[in-house]
This record gives structure tokens, sequence and C-alpha cells, in this order.
């Protein structure tokens, strides 16, 4: 089976880019060295083709209301148009699905970003929740639709319930890059004329629209900058104004150290269907609190965690990497997310342990056939172009 591709392959290939498998998609590893790009990003500003990831729309009467029972965070967060959560999205065992941001724009539309290699499974999970959602009807319609173009079918016994009315489309023609660093603003305006006076006031975490483009003040990395969903076929044309902007292409393997040093959990890594939130340092996204209720909250009740994710600096020479096993007083864990931090120019790891390791602990890794020490620490280990351990 062929990989699929982003708008930017070609661009990717002229650049040098060492391209890899990424869950089917043909993606940049890197341009050169990555660990020189890890240090653009902390210092200056790099961009990346995150058009794999997945941007759905939903639409409609009554979204806030489905998306309050879909979403372990709470919605009613979100006030401002163009504000944006961060959440993890549950079965109802309270395993992780995926973790998304959604954007409020009005009412009658949020828009939801996914991670590539859930997408699909995504979709039809928002599907077969809406059909079966009946939540409560604030204009006195009484059905699901589903778009067409996002592979739905009307749920038949709809009318019946009083359910309201939800359209809910993908959005694959859509690109998406992002620029990451203390440069990245500066460079994004200076490549898109009119965007500062648009995006200059907007608040970390929120987006505007600006024509055909969304641009949000969001990323992945610990560095402030934007994530620009763009047409696809204007996507190559951005980028190579970027570029001619000086702004460096950065691949995977940046991004890996950049979202690791800033704490940032990996789906499939770090948590997925068969860990709850609370268990993946995701708390602070799951509203248990209010009295709303959502899919997997009556299985985080029923189960309080008996694990926590921690971070680990290795105080011994070598590399931490996912799977290893971690020893505690406390019993065993495992390594979810390692490598090497350039910034720190240390090893370092998330790990899901017992929740009685606390930190500042001193605790074993096996590697190979060695046992060696590290030390607990509170992450992210770096932010905004600083180490913090």
């Amino acid at each position: 089976m062929s990989l699929k591709q982003t708008p930017l392959n070609a661009a990717h290939r002229a650049m040098g880019a060492k391209m890899v498998d990424f869950g089917g998609w043909d993606m940049p590893v890197n341009y050169g060295s990555q660990i020189d790009e890890h240090h653009q990003v902390r210092n200056d500003c790099g961009m990346f083709d995150v058009s794999h990831m997945r941007v759905v729309d939903i639409k409609g009467t009554g979204v806030r209301g489905f998306l309050r029972y879909l979403l372990a965070n709470n919605v009613d967060k979100l006030t401002q148009p163009g504000k944006a959560l961060y959440s993890c999205m549950l079965l109802d065992n309270g395993g992780v699905i995926d973790d998304l941001i959604v954007y409020f724009m009005n009412e009658e539309w949020f828009r939801i970003v996914v991670n590539a290699g859930t997408a699909d499974k995504d979709i039809v999970w928002m599907k077969q929740q809406a059909a079966e959602f009946k939540g409560p009807l604030p204009t006195g319609e009484a059905a699901v639709a589903l778009s067409p173009s996002a592979g739905g079918e009307r749920s038949e016994g709809a009318l019946d319930r009083g359910a309201p009315k939800l359209v809910i489309n993908d959005h694959p023609e859509l690109a998406m890059i992002a620029v990451q660093g203390p440069n990245a603003r500066a460079k994004v305006w200076d490549a898109l004329p009119g965007s500062q006076e648009l995006t200059e006031r907007l608040a970390p975490f929120s987006a505007a629209e600006m024509g055909t483009m969304f641009i949000a003040r969001t990323g992945y990395t610990g560095e402030d900058g934007f994530e620009v969903m763009i047409p696809a076929k204007a996507a190559p044309y951005f980028w190579a104004t970027l570029a001619e902007k000086g702004v460096k292409p950065i691949g995977l393997g940046a991004r890996d150290t950049l979202r690791l040093e800033a704490g940032m959990n990996l789906y499939g890594q770090d948590m997925d269907e068969s860990i709850n939130p609370l268990e993946a340092g995701l708390a602070w996204t799951v509203d248990l609190k209010s009295d709303r209720d959502f899919v997997g909250k009556a299985a985080l009740l029923a189960n309080p965690p008996t694990r926590k994710l921690v971070g680990l600096v290795l105080l011994d020479r070598g590399v931490l990497r996912g799977h290893q096993q971690v020893h505690t007083a406390h019993g065993a864990g495992e390594i979810t997310s390692g490598s090497f931090s350039p910034t720190l120019e240390k090893s370092i790891a998330l790990a899901r342990v017992p929740s009685g390791v606390q930190v500042g602990d001193t605790v074993q890794v096996a590697v190979r056939d060695k046992m060696l020490s590290v030390k607990v620490v509170k992450y992210p280990f770096a932010r905004n172009g600083k180490g913090l351990i």
C-alpha cells in the first residue's frame, strides 16, 4: 500500500528531507541535524508540516450540548469566539480515544483538530455518539444529520427523541503548517500581509479566521507561535514564502524532542484506549467537579487512579527510551516516552509509575543489562527557550 502524502511532499524532498513512514504517511523526519532543528525552534523559529492531522467541524443546533457530553473537558469554559480548549475524548471505560483541541467559533460552529493516526476512528465515534445523543433541544429541531462528505447516514429514530441537529464535516482539503519559536509570530506576520493586525492581540490558545485561512496561537513545542490551517492548494506557496523569510523546516524528530521537553503527551505512547487520562498526567483536562455527565465519567469515578505520569532525568550515562522498566520502592512502572534532551543535554523521559512515587525520589531504570539511576522530577522539562530542571 502506498503511503499518503501531504500537499508539501514535493517541497520536503526539494529541501533534502529524509522521509519516513509515519503512521502510513510519507513524512520528513529531519532535513539534516535533528539537534540543530531542535535548537532552531527553541532559540529562533521553525516550521512544521502537520497537514496529516485532521480538521473536523461540528455545526448546527445544540453543538455545545453535544460536546459537553462527548468530551472530558468542559466546553462551557469556551465563551469567547476563537477560544480553544484541550481535551480528551473517552470510551465508556475511560480509555482515551484521542486527545484533541476544540475551538469555539459560535454557538452553531465548533472546530476540532484531531490526530492523524486516530482521525478516521475519531470521526466514526463522533458520528456514533451524535446519532445516539439525547441532549437538550433549544430550538425544537428533531434530527441528527451527518454530512454525506463525512460518510454519515441519518440516524433512524432520531426524530422520536428530539435530538439536536448536528452536521459533522472533516476537511481533508485543508493543510496545516505550524510555525513555532520565540520569533515565530513575527515571521508569520512578515509572510502574511495583514495577519499582524488580525492576530497581534490574539491570546494563547485562541484562533481567528483570515479569509480562507484559520490562524491559531497553539502548538506542540512549548514555544509561542501559530498553527495555520490553509487550503491545500495554497500550502506550498505559504511554505515557500516562510522559507524566503528565513524560517527553517523542522522534521518529526525534533518535533518529538520538543514536545517531550514541554511535557506534552503523544497519543499511542503516553496514553491510548487502555489508559485513562487520570493516569496519563491529564487530570487537569478532566472536569469531574460539575454535575455534567460525559462519556467515560462513570468509569473514572468508579476507578480511582493507582498510577501517575512523572518526569525522569537520567543521572547515569545512557539514554532513556519508551517501554524501559522503572523499578521503585512502590512497584514497577514503565517509560512511555524517552529521549536525549538537546536543551538540558541530559536524557529525560515520561513514565507511568505507582502513585506512591514522589518528586525527588531516585528510582532505577533497566537499560539493557544495567540498572541506571534516575531522578523523579516535575515536568515540563523546558519551555519558552529555557530548561526548567
